[in-house]
């Protein structure tokens, strides 16, 4: 009797932002002045040599605090010129303040963007009535499917469960980007919405994959993307251990890019820079990596690397000594 095989992957229906996003940082020139040209290359590089269906602008990777409005527009023409016929392209637009929110959306939309990124309100701490009721304004000013951003370690507030049930209902209110190290309250709302879930967090790509999530927004795949796009495939592959040897042997970099003192922002931007990639300067408060911890980030993408090898997937591309 012939045996069937079950892909162990839970059936996901077409994400809504893509399946591996790179949480792209903001090219600048050596002045410090938006590169969209530079930018365009980074977009280009990252989806058709990286392997990234999705990018997600002007999140915290890509220094929305200090971009204007203007160049945060900019930035989202430049990059679906480049590449959005072949790639979904989200762009953050959340802030503290709702009506800033709103202007961002209509903007991002104007210029051509498929989705939103939203975080909660920050600093300000408002109630979970008023969250929602900010997230669901934004989500009204456009015809844009909406991504949330739960990320209460920066914002102060964390989405509830309760609160992302209510949200869910949303017609435009599509998914999460998790950062809220909070799997039991990922489950919960997995098991009971149509969201789709994203790992905000390199270092639970795969956990949230195999509980039914739709995918990841990566730091560390602006340095990594074959690599990243690596542990999704092997999962939905149906090779579970495959996707683990994958997910492991990221461990040296994901710690080396977001697990230390330094912002992803600007690890990220030292390991493109040591690349030859578009990346540029960081803007202020914000100080650019050192050499000895630019030493220490291209270490780390090397040991990644081999071992990402060694467990059956080429590597990318070589990094310079």
């Amino acid at each position: 009797m012939e045996t069937m095989t079950t892909p162990l992957a839970p059936p996901v229906a077409a994400p809504p932002f893509g399946r591996t996003a790179t949480a792209m940082i903001t090219p600048f020139t050596a002045d410090g002045e938006l590169d969209t040209d530079g930018a365009q290359r980074l977009a280009t590089h990252l989806v058709d040599d990286g392997g990234c269906d999705a990018l997600v602008l002007s999140g915290t990777t890509g220094e929305s605090p200090t971009t204007s409005d203007a160049e945060k527009e900019a930035l989202v023409r430049a990059v679906v010129e480049a590449v959005g016929d072949r790639a979904r392209i989200t762009a953050g637009v959340g802030t503290s303040d709702t009506r800033h929110s709103v202007a961002l959306a209509r903007s991002a939309e104007r210029a051509g963007a498929h989705g939103l990124l939203v975080v909660t309100p920050y600093y300000s701490r408002p109630t979970q009535e008023a969250v929602a009721h900010h997230l669901r304004t934004v989500a009204d000013a456009t015809g844009l499917p909406v991504m949330l951003y739960d990320i209460p370690g920066r914002t102060g507030t964390a989405l509830t469960a309760g609160t992302l049930l209510r949200l869910a209902a949303h017609p435009r209110i599509a998914g999460v980007k998790d950062c809220a190290y909070d799997l039991l309250k990922s489950a919960k709302v997995l098991a009971s919405t149509g969201l789709a879930y994203y790992a905000g967090c390199d270092e639970q790509i795969l956990p949230l994959r195999a509980l039914g999530g739709s995918g990841c927004v990566s730091t560390a795949a602006n340095a990594a993307p074959r690599a990243v796009c690596a542990v999704l495939d092997a999962f939905d592959a149906g090779d579970a251990a495959e996707a683990a040897r994958r997910q492991l042997a990221l461990v040296p970099l994901i710690e080396a890019v977001t697990g230390g003192e330094h912002p992803g922002t600007v690890t990220a931007k030292a390991l493109l820079s040591h690349l030859g990639l578009p990346a540029g300067p960081v803007r202020e408060p914000l100080l650019a990596a050192d050499a000895q911890l630019t030493s220490r980030l291209a270490d780390a993408l090397r040991t990644a690397l081999d071992r990402t090898a060694d467990a059956g997937t080429a590597v990318p591309a070589a990094v310079p000594g």
